[in-house]
């Protein structure tokens, strides 16, 4: 664990904003393989999970064009209608398969635990459609963890965009001060950055082969279960919530 800035540490955290892909599950097995699909049925040739892992992290749309695009950088001559068709087509087959080989990261279950049981809030903002988040955490056993769940079509903007962010604390009345984003990608730091919010990465996660320390997050975690030590004293000090 690493904390970029030990002067100003942590502190005085009542709500946990959590990215979904790459921070709580490992998903991109599925989303390789309805990429793959989608690709098939478009009589292209498919590509391998671990590429296809590198375009995770944007939403749906952007990861079917860099699908079709071959590359994280979108071919900027890609046809609006065959992008929509070729996206419709991967969203018709991962609502199927949503949930067949995307897993839990180690540590999830008992560190959500511990902190629900501590009192913190938990919400999740994902780029991911919404439509999709459900049906994945009730598979995996952790939706009655979170209070707020946000996806990529909740709101007119998504992250790196920090309207999500904002969102949640209006929505239940809780300072920026007081929240702390978890993620594992740019959007999910650049989010938080743009309001002041602090932030923790996890270095295992979706962000592009890039180390996410680079987006200078408060604290950076190599483990999920590592939350439980970036906050050591709040859950005894601070009952304000």
């Amino acid at each position: 664990m690493r904390v970029n800035n030990p002067l100003n540490a942590l502190t005085h955290k009542t709500t946990i904003i959590f990215d979904l892909d790459g921070t709580l599950v490992d998903s991109a097995p599925d989303l390789a393989n309805a990429i793959n699909a989608m690709l098939v049925k478009l009589n292209r040739l498919p590509f391998s999970g671990k590429l296809i892992h590198e375009w995770v992290g944007n939403g749906a749309k952007i990861l079917v064009e860099r699908a079709l695009s071959g590359q994280r950088e979108i071919d900027d001559t890609l046809e609006s209608e065959y992008c929509a068709q070729a996206l419709s087509i991967f969203l018709a087959y991962y609502k199927q398969h949503a949930c067949v080989q995307t897993s839990l990261y180690e540590g999830v279950t008992s560190t959500l635990d511990t902190l629900k049981n501590r009192g913190y809030q938990l919400h999740i903002v994902t780029n991911k459609p919404l439509e999709f988040v459900g049906p994945i955490l009730e598979s995996l056993e952790i939706a009655h963890y979170f209070e707020m769940i946000l996806g990529a079509d909740s709101l007119p903007k998504k992250k790196p965009h920090p309207m999500p962010l904002l969102h949640v604390c209006d929505s239940h009345s809780v300072s920026i001060e007081n929240c702390v984003m978890v993620g594992d990608s740019q959007n999910d730091i650049l989010a938080a950055s743009a309001i002041n919010m602090q932030s923790i990465a996890v270095t295992y996660g979706y962000n592009y082969g890039e180390d996410i320390a680079d987006n200078n997050p408060s604290v950076v975690c190599d483990t999920f279960s590592q939350l439980l030590t970036c906050l050591p004293q709040i859950i005894l000090t601070d009952k304000s919530h």
